[in-house]
């Protein structure tokens, strides 16, 4: 929604008297992002079965009593069902957009909790089934659109949010489906409040490929081994060719070496060592391994599973050609992939990276570092359609496992940072 110069109509120049009573009434509504998400987490979106009308509607129904915001739902199909909200300002402009994804991982063994997977808050922290994968994400994002909604009268451009009903199986009836049908969910810029860390910006993440090894081979007795083929062989001797993989050599832009290097120490402390390694070079996970029936007989199938991530400029064509080169030497082994996409990243000078990293820093008091990101988020597909985007959620503590927990005062200090973020893209 950009008008012809890039630029805002006269009269929308960042007015800081505006911005000064926005930033002064965000700070003195920020315990409504606690309740907030308390809502989100007292409805259950797990995926699978991945049902998320009940989650859908309570958004909807929130987004719906507040002034200015318009609400529409999309589905391609039951149970998934997605939401699009839209504020309009005084006048044409930039489109910025808050991505985020309703579905959460599976409760598993609710007896392992100690604490309410429906929420609690207790000593500073508040508790709950994907509260930071990524419900807390979700309410600092409602929490925004209410205040800018209220100062719609004194920005130009529109503020928009797409909440995805599929995200943890990559996200095709989802934010996939909301960028291909609903032309609003695209724009200028996106943030996602996806899992992550307000001290930590991710600004791009790793490609991935996902394939299955299927091997034939000759049954027989281990007696007789010698009229047999085993299966299990083949297989290992394609499982260690493509081990080789972790050494390719890949060119990666100086600007996102030089930014995993300058982040390195910071984010480490939150997603362990190594992860800058990890994010410079291929990695290989055998996820899964299984063949043969009996341990005295020479094994006539056996299959595999593994995930391969790529860096930037690795692509998934040539990492394909190389996998397709291995297993096209052995005769009775094939490949199956079934996931697949590209790294990607934006520019970490790039506008609203640089809004962001900004009020991270004034709402928070620490300057935040710039990264790559080692997971997948719904921030890829809007950079595959050409968005600059970045992800900026709640740091978390065991995801997707029992006690899943975010600490309050940064959930409460990122919606300060969505609203406050987006008014300035929408004031530059």
């Amino acid at each position: 929604m950009t008008n012809q110069t890039g630029l805002q109509p006269a009269g929308f120049q960042g007015d800081h008297s505006t911005r000064a009573l926005l930033a002064s009434r965000l700070n003195a509504a920020r315990r409504e992002v606690v309740d907030l998400t308390k809502r989100l987490l007292a409805i259950p979106s797990e995926n699978p079965p991945g049902d998320t009308r009940p989650l859908a509607a309570e958004i909807a129904s929130m987004l719906q009593s507040m002034p200015g915001i318009e609400v529409e739902t999309h589905s391609c199909g039951d149970p998934i069902l997605n939401i699009v909200a839209r504020i309009r300002g005084a006048a044409p402009g930039r489109r910025i957009v808050f991505n985020g994804h309703l579905d959460t991982f599976p409760l598993g063994n609710a007896a392992s909790w100690t604490t309410a997977f429906s929420g609690q808050e207790l000593d500073g922290r508040l508790y709950g089934l994907g509260v930071s994968d990524m419900k807390g994400g979700l309410a600092a994002s409602i929490f925004a659109l209410q205040h800018l909604a209220a100062f719609r009268s004194k920005f130009a451009g529109e503020v928009v949010a797409t909440f995805a009903g599929d995200e943890e199986t990559m996200g095709t009836l989802g934010t996939q489906f909301l960028l291909d049908k609903v032309p609003f969910a695209r724009g200028d810029a996106m943030i996602s409040g996806d899992a992550g860390s307000p001290t930590v910006l991710r600004f791009g993440e790793k490609g991935m490929i996902w394939l299955k090894l299927t091997a034939k081979g000759k049954s027989s007795h281990a007696a007789h081994v010698h009229r047999g083929d085993s299966a299990i062989e083949k297989l290992i001797a394609v499982m260690q060719e493509l081990s080789a993989l972790r050494k390719y050599e890949a060119k990666i832009p100086q600007k996102v070496l030089d930014a995993i290097e300058e982040a390195s120490d910071v984010s480490e402390a939150l997603s362990g060592t190594g992860e800058s390694n990890v994010l410079r070079n291929v990695t290989i996970t055998f996820g899964t391994f299984n063949g043969g029936r009996l341990s005295n007989l020479v094994a006539d199938h056996a299959e595999a599973t593994a995930d391969i991530r790529l860096p930037v400029n690795v692509t998934v064509a040539e990492i394909e050609a190389k996998i397709n080169e291995i297993v096209g030497r052995y005769g009775d082994v094939t490949v199956d992939i079934s996931r697949r996409y590209e790294a990607s990243w934006t520019d970490p000078d790039h506008e609203v990276v640089q809004i962001l990293k900004k009020n991270c820093h004034s709402v928070l008091g620490h300057r935040p570092v710039l990264n790559m990101r080692v997971g997948a988020s719904d921030a890829r597909l809007y950079r595959a359609a050409g968005i600059p985007s970045v992800v900026c959620g709640l740091t978390p503590n065991n995801m997707g496992a029992a006690d899943e927990h975010v600490a309050i005062e940064e959930l409460m200090a990122l919606g300060e940072i969505f609203a406050l973020s987006a008014f300035d893209f929408l004031a530059t």
